[in-house]
């Protein structure tokens, strides 16, 4: 295993990189958001931003699962289930906090996105954020990002 200095990178004990999310992670199981670390937030930062997309959902833009933001620096993982401590932005649903991976039966395999976005200065965020007016708000912010991908299929 190799030290990545100074480079932000998220991992989850639950699945590897483009693996299997578990089923207790979905609507079909517990629907509780699965256990998230990161390491290399880089210096400057003012907080951390977290959004879990499903581009494959057949939606035009996809479906959002999860966003959440006022991350302080300092923290380096979300517990399985967690995130209350944080501010819990709108899901694709239009309500606050995680909804797990629910894909169409037999339309194949979804790809679940988790971006992790280290926030320099700048406005503070207003509550109740959806994607889009995260994204927007976060614009010329982001000092470094990653990205974890897992899947998931019915």
């Amino acid at each position: 295993m190799s030290l990545k200095i100074g480079k932000l990178s998220i991992t989850s004990i639950a699945f590897e990189q483009h693996g299997k999310i578990p089923r207790q992670y979905t609507i079909d199981g517990d629907n509780r958001s699965p256990p998230l670390s990161w390491k290399g937030v880089p210096s400057g930062t003012r907080q951390l931003a977290l959004v879990c997309f499903d581009p494959d959902a057949p939606l035009p833009k996809g479906f959002t699962h999860w966003v959440i933001y006022g991350i302080p620096p300092g923290a380096n993982s979300i517990p399985e289930g967690g995130g209350g401590s944080f501010v819990q932005g709108l899901n694709g649903m239009g309500k606050p906090g995680y909804i797990g991976p629910a894909p169409p039966p037999g339309h194949g395999v979804h790809h679940y996105y988790f971006w992790l976005y280290a926030l320099g200065d700048g406005p503070e965020l207003k509550l109740g954020l959806n994607l889009e007016d995260l994204m927007d708000a976060i614009g010329g912010r982001v000092l470094a990002q990653a990205r974890l991908v897992g899947t998931y299929e019915r």
